[in-house]
């Protein structure tokens, strides 16, 4: 186990990309997705969490800090919000992104057979920094889960209409997989492709790849790389992350399919 883990660390920090500035929006707050992928399951009714990611960029370069929360207000039925902060930056474009609001909502549990789904109504409330705002924006979602052996499957479906006339309606279409290498360790794996705020056209498509440590019941460390499958030239983007669940015991998340 221990020299898997190490080889995929070092093919982590091997990977690069070339990458245009983006715009982070809501993410999801782990174990409880992969990377930008959200999974049908849920925090039970009065659970918590609160995490924080780090990502560092070489093209643009920069470095983001993003403050993460979700609280449980029906077993299913959860409240996430992201708040994003770029620094040092190449262009000297630094400050709050849009505040990142959902609203997730699991109206079907799923079977043995059958994936569970569920619907995100999303926001952004306006950081008021121009370089890196929308000037908010309202949309939302389709989440597909589903089990099947030692892996986890999430494919998302999003739609953005941001409050700034001058961009474009965002679509973004998200898959990402879990396998459980071991009780307290997972290997993850994603793929995502948008038509952003700023083309009228496919811009991103990404490989990202990452391991998952549960390093208590309650807390989980994940290290990921992401590259571009469209512009394979120089660059990379690393990715670190904690989260910490409440209350201080076992957590059982709401499951969104059988065993």
């Amino acid at each position: 186990m221990r020299k898997c883990f190490f080889v995929l660390v070092i093919m982590l920090f091997s990977i690069c990309h070339a990458h245009a500035f983006d715009v982070k929006g809501l993410q999801p707050l782990s174990p409880l997705g992969v990377f930008s992928t959200f999974s049908a399951e849920s925090l039970g009714m009065d659970h918590y969490g609160f995490g924080v990611s780090l990502e560092k960029a070489s093209n643009p370069n920069l470095l983001r800090t993003t403050l993460q929360t979700a609280f449980g207000l029906r077993d299913n039925i959860e409240l996430e919000l992201s708040q994003p902060y770029v620094g040092n930056s190449q262009d000297d474009v630094n400050g709050l992104e849009n505040l990142g609001l959902g609203i997730k909502h699991r109206i079907y549990d799923g079977s043995y057979y059958t994936p569970s789904i569920a619907y995100m109504l999303t926001a952004s409330l306006d950081s008021g920094q121009s370089a890196l705002s929308t000037g908010g924006s309202l949309g939302g979602g389709i989440l597909i889960s589903k089990k099947v052996g030692p892996f986890k499957g999430h494919m998302n479906v999003f739609y953005s209409n941001p409050g700034n006339e001058g961009l474009k309606d965002q679509y973004s279409l998200y898959g990402g997989l879990e396998l459980a290498v071991a009780h307290t360790s997972t290997l993850l794996a994603e793929i995502n492709g948008e038509k952003d705020y700023f083309k009228n056209k496919l811009d991103l498509l990404q490989w990202r790849l990452g391991y998952r440590l549960a390093t208590t019941d309650n807390i989980f460390t994940s290290i990921g790389a992401e590259f571009n499958i469209k512009d394979k030239s120089s660059g990379y983007r690393l990715i670190f992350a904690v989260s910490v669940l409440f209350p201080w015991e076992k957590t059982e998340l709401k499951r969104s399919y059988e065993e």
